[in-house]
């Protein structure tokens, strides 16, 4: 029995029920979209679950207009809806006969973009919210959890909660090998899963790296559009996470490529096969690593913000600039408890000119280098940068 890990999207998600007519929860598999779903549905009346994996369940929506008119006042969730996309179309016209607020609950394991490319809009009628695997915030109320496991294993449920290392490493492999070969064909893509496979095992030697089209469609002996083909869907499927540069009305050059990561920091060290925490310590992914987590973490804790990173043409560079609301939020990522900080980092700070900046290191406790520089760890970084960015909101 998996102990009870309370969602940062549980508020939200109660809060957009009571405002739209359908709410879509979308995430990767396995991140824990059901289970946030059974628990909120304890306290919900009237409510209906529907997997459209399951043959019976689907069976019930043969007649969909017939089904959702006889259960009017039940509260309606279709889970894996981008099985059945005939579905929207539908729910726009049911919507607007009944546009009672929270009648349907909706949960995909592809982007909002993914799953409407072949569908009606639902626009104004629906709220998307996005649900990772758990953030490291989330973990507090288990007594156990230490970052290094939550670093190594990553965030996926039934992989951060397993018995051990070696059981966490088994849930990964199996993972990887469903979504290449079962999960991406379902979606509706025709390309080979040792492509895949090979594109995702390359993205993850070169995490947190510019990404060079190019050079990646030369060693899979593809184009260069395929490419970029490959890393839209395994960014629709929420694997793979683009952080595209940072832009000021300047002309100094600055880079134009976007940094790719892998968005969880488990499913990078299975793709690398490294076994535990130690192999990890001397891995030349360690600090990218690091950065993904510290990445991943923050980008996934703000909403309305946009996220980018800093490089010059030079070579100065800043990991992550959050701005939203006039406020410019910077952090460079040190995978060392006594970070150094390089000429190239004061130079990127003066140029970016951000109202805070933070040092993300796996320290114990924060302490500031000099006003609005402070070195902290993931959890007191993820907390001051929510305080900073709704502060005046």
């Amino acid at each position: 029995m998996h102990e009870f890990v309370e969602r940062n999207k549980k508020k939200s998600l109660l809060e957009h029920m009571r405002i739209f007519p359908a709410v879509a929860i979308l995430g990767p598999r396995q991140c824990g979209k059901s289970t946030l779903i059974r628990m909120i549905s304890e306290n919900l009346p009237n409510f209906l679950y529907l997997d459209l994996q399951n043959r019976i369940d689907r069976a019930r929506l043969q007649e969909p207009e017939f089904f959702f008119q006889s259960n009017d006042e039940n509260i309606i969730c279709l889970d894996e809806v981008q099985e059945i996309p005939e579905i929207f179309p539908v729910l726009r016209s049911e919507i607007d006969r009944n546009r009672r607020k929270g009648r349907f609950i909706l949960l995909g394991s592809a982007s909002s973009e993914l799953i409407q490319k072949n569908s009606e809009s639902l626009a104004g009628r629906i709220a998307f919210l996005e649900l990772t695997p758990f953030l490291f915030d989330e973990l507090k109320s288990l007594p156990a959890t230490t970052l290094q496991d939550y670093w190594f294993r990553g965030g996926y449920p039934d992989s951060f909660l397993a018995d051990s290392d070696k059981a966490s490493v088994l849930w990964r492999e199996n993972f990887i090998r469903t979504y290449v070969e079962r999960d991406i064909p379902q979606f509706g893509f025709n390309i080979q899963s040792r492509q895949l496979q090979r594109m995702l095992m390359m993205t993850a030697h070169n995490n947190a790296q510019l990404f060079n089209a190019s050079k990646l469609a030369e060693a899979l002996g593809v184009t260069h559009p395929t490419v970029k083909k490959y890393l839209d869907i395994f960014e629709q499927t929420f694997i793979l996470r683009s952080l595209q540069p940072f832009e000021k009305n300047t002309k100094k050059r600055l880079i134009k490529s976007p940094k790719v990561f892998v968005r969880d920091s488990g499913i990078l060290h299975q793709l690398l096969n490294i076994p535990d925490f130690n192999a990890l310590l001397g891995h030349p992914v360690f600090g990218s690593s690091w950065e993904g987590m510290v990445v991943e973490n923050v980008c996934s804790s703000v909403t309305g913000a946009q996220c980018s990173f800093y490089r010059s043409a030079g070579g100065d560079e800043l990991d992550l600039i959050i701005e939203k609301s006039g406020k410019t939020v910077a952090i460079e990522c040190k995978a060392s408890p006594a970070p150094q900080l390089t000429k190239g980092f004061w130079r990127s700070i003066e140029f970016v000119n951000p109202d805070y900046c933070f040092i993300a290191a796996p320290v114990a406790a924060p302490y500031n280098i000099q006003e609005n520089v402070e070195v902290c760890n993931l959890a007191d970084l993820i907390e001051k940068v929510r305080n900073i960015l709704s502060r005046d909101q």
